[in-house]
């Protein structure tokens, strides 16, 4: 028999969520270095705001990861989008993630499962169950979709299952595209070997997404529309990226906490005029600071790369941390725009643009790394600690996250066999912040520099 004081599961996760409810979010966001990075926020609320005008006249929405590569497609069409696992993001920023993890584990969740994805099956389930917002949602919510879009991109089971979860609260139709990339077991093999194949293969995905669109809204696809966004997309990319290069400069112009928001418009506005003001902005700023010698802080001892790691999003002012000890991060391998690289001009179809600029992304490594370490990743580390002049590496091992986590340790042993550079491996989440000890970050930082500055001065002498 039940003890008559002692709360039940139920009753504790009532507390949980009304907690969360009632006393509202709190701001855990680092401080920002350059005003355009600053600005990023206004812009999310934005979109969101667009998401919520699009519901009331009755306009499609498409839910839509990070990274997808196809965003080109939507703008042309005209389809609002909402980014499920930024909206994660911003609810584990603001503190705010915790009632709808909750309530995704009161639906039967597992909460070893991906927490962008709980994030967002919890946040669906409440808004389902509600027949509206959860009240005080982060920017009114997210609106209920009329489709939903995944992608196979990097094998990310998430990208499959989650939105077919989610048709227990939406009912609307899905589209999964293929696995759009090799694999990185294919860096044994020339790539120009598999080039043709893969191009044809990922054009005929994007093709099928379009006749999914079409057939579900009843819209048809405007080509010389989706030509000039395809053409306005290219030259943001490229502006995008050679912004970033600028960030080689001693001191450090902009870190990746800046970075961490500096992403949003390139991965959840690509294709607009917005986006590409955006980033010849934030070209301008770097670009002064850079002529002005502006650093992050006035001291800058050691640079630091932040490798294949998503953020713990409740606690990014670990970068901050990381600063009051003389380190900054001046790069990273997550969120980093794609590189350019060459299209030939007599490639017109807009589809075919998009599966080269796609394919020679996300290739970029395989032939040094089939020459070299045999690791794409670990080869586009290499290239960063030579041209950025990293001292250490920080990894962020997300428990929850198995696609971009689960091959951490590979890799740094990988690295290590290549360079002797110090690295270190964080434990936390991205979006429970359950999983976080920031006193024993704080420890693991501590010492970790220590043995940057040991490996800086034996280095330089």
């Amino acid at each position: 028999m039940e003890a008559p004081n002692e709360k039940t599961a139920a009753d504790k996760l009532k507390e949980i969520m009304q907690k969360a409810i009632f006393e509202g979010p709190q701001k855990t966001t680092a401080e920002k270095s350059t005003e355009t990075a600053k600005s990023v926020r206004r812009m999310i609320k934005g979109l969101a705001q667009k998401s919520h005008e699009a519901s009331e006249r009755g306009d499609p929405i498409a839910y839509l990861f990070v990274a997808s590569f196809y965003d080109d497609i939507l703008r042309a069409m005209d389809i609002t989008t909402v980014g499920t696992e930024n909206y994660a993001g911003l609810c584990a920023a603001k503190l705010d993630a915790e009632r709808f993890l909750a309530k995704a584990e009161a639906e039967g969740y597992a909460r070893h499962l991906c927490t962008y994805a709980t994030c967002g099956l919890g946040f669906d389930a409440m808004r389902h169950e509600l027949q509206g917002m959860p009240p005080n949602a982060p920017d009114g919510g997210m609106e209920s979709p009329t489709v939903m879009l995944g992608t196979g991109m990097m094998i990310c089971d998430p990208r499959y299952k989650w939105y077919q979860a989610a048709q227990r609260y939406t009912n609307v139709p899905m589209h999964v595209l293929g696995l759009l990339n090799p694999t990185l077991h294919y860096t044994h093999i020339d790539i120009e070997e598999m080039k043709d194949y893969y191009i044809k293969y990922v054009i005929e995905e994007l093709q099928g997404l379009v006749d999914f669109l079409e057939h579900q809204l009843g819209r048809k696809m405007d080509w010389d529309r989706l030509s000039e966004v395809v053409n306005l997309s290219e030259r943001t990319i490229k502006l995008w990226y050679d912004t970033y290069q600028l960030r080689k400069a001693i001191p450090a112009p902009m870190p990746t906490e800046d970075a961490l928001n500096t992403m949003v418009p390139g991965f959840f506005n690509m294709g607009t005029q917005e986006t590409y003001d955006f980033y010849r902005e934030l070209y301008d700023e770097i670009k002064y600071r850079v002529d002005n010698k502006i650093g992050v802080i006035p001291d800058e001892k050691y640079r630091l790369l932040w490798g294949l790691s998503l953020p713990p999003w409740y606690g990014l002012v670990l970068f901050n941390y990381f600063e009051t000890l003389g380190a900054v991060f001046p790069i990273e391998v997550v969120y980093h725009p794609y590189t350019p690289l060459e299209i030939p001009d007599s490639i017109t179809n807009p589809l075919e643009r998009m599966a080269w600029r796609f394919y020679n992304s996300l290739t970029n490594w395989y032939d040094k790394a089939r020459k070299n370490t045999g690791n794409p990743w670990v080869e586009w580390f290499l290239d960063l600690i030579n041209e950025y002049k990293i001292d250490g590496v920080v990894f962020h091992q997300a428990m929850t996250c198995r696609t971009i986590h689960c091959g951490q340790l590979h890799q740094m042993n990988v690295l290590r066999e290549h360079s002797d550079i110090p690295m270190l491996l964080l434990e936390g989440d991205i979006i429970d912040v359950r999983n976080y000890n920031e006193v024993a970050t704080h420890n693991k930082i501590d010492a970790f520099i220590e043995v940057v500055d040991t490996y800086k001065k034996n280095k330089q002498s």
